[in-house]
């Protein structure tokens, strides 16, 4: 692995985190963890917006209510055992059972994310850490069930939504929120804590509508074991566990993944994908072509 500095695209803007070339490279991080004031009003108190910018990460151990989990958990099983949904390309099969592993964009199928969405304990926090206005860039329902449902493997998130969607600053939070309890036996969310600092460039081209190939198991994009290897002697690895309504955000550059699930045990989650306004997606800074818009938003419309 080497380290780069900065290219230019096609279209005159920056490539701040040249990715998917000849080898891997690491890029110092060029771009503020918080870009909100430190005393910006909000759901965040400043010591955790401080945790949030060294670690990258903030576990909320109650962020909606039981009752709540329970309507979220309602509207989950009724959007994977929907005939319709499930023929929708928004919906992504494992490749063994055939049952769904994700449905992308509920805030537009659904009125009832869409207002989790809107919620200001979730939009709120977002804004805080952001800085600014934000869009959704992406939102999905995750369904992990018992008995040998497939995990994610180690990646960043930015990596690829620099990539392949266009965004060009790490202006980008995720929020997972459980909606069944993440035990430390049920595939739960893994993080390298600090791992956000350092973007790790992916070596490989990406191939035309890899989207197709990726959501069901990650390939184009995929760092070597010596990157993994070096990032999780480095920083480590914490596990996230916690009942139905804990949430974890975190920040768009850190090396994260979760294993299967061979308990009986279900790990579902809702996963919402915020953008600053100010940061909209361009074209591709390392792909031949968009993914969809159901995956990486050209609706930039601020979440109100």
């Amino acid at each position: 692995m080497t380290a780069t500095t900065d290219t230019t695209t096609t279209t005159g803007i920056p490539d701040l985190y040249p990715t998917r070339g000849a080898s891997e490279v690491l890029t110092p991080r060029q771009d503020p963890v918080v870009w909100g004031a430190p005393d910006a009003p909000g759901p965040i108190v400043p010591a955790d917006l401080l945790s949030f910018e060294r670690d990258g990460f903030l576990a909320i151990e109650e962020l909606i209510t039981d009752d709540e989990v329970a309507v979220y958990r309602d509207e989950l099983n009724r959007l994977v055992n929907d005939p319709d949904i499930r023929a929708d390309e928004r919906s992504i099969v494992e490749p063994k059972s055939k049952e769904i592993r994700s449905v992308f964009e509920v805030h537009k199928i659904s009125e009832v994310f869409a207002r989790l969405v809107r919620d200001e304990r979730v939009v709120g926090r977002a804004r805080q850490i952001l800085g600014s206005d934000v869009y959704v860039h992406q939102s999905r329902i995750n369904v992990k069930p018992g008995f040998g449902a497939s995990g994610f493997y180690w990646h960043s998130d930015f990596e690829t939504w620099h990539a392949e969607d266009g965004l060009p600053r790490m202006r980008t939070v995720s929020v997972s929120i459980a909606l069944t309890e993440n035990y430390d036996t049920n595939g739960g969310l893994m993080i390298m804590p600090g791992s956000h600092k350092t973007f790790l460039g992916c070596a490989g081209e990406t191939p035309k509508d890899n989207y197709k190939k990726s959501l069901q198991m990650q390939d184009a994009g995929t760092p070597s074991d010596e990157a993994l290897t070096r990032f999780a002697t480095e920083h480590g690895i914490k596990l996230f566990t916690g009942k139905a309504g804990s949430a974890t955000w975190f920040d768009c550059n850190c090396m994260h993944g979760s294993g299967d699930n061979i308990t009986p045990f279900p790990r579902s989650n809702v996963f919402i994908v915020f953008n600053s306004v100010e940061n909209t997606a361009v074209e591709p800074f390392a792909a031949p072509v968009r993914r969809p818009e159901f995956i990486g938003a050209r609706d930039f419309t601020p979440v109100k």
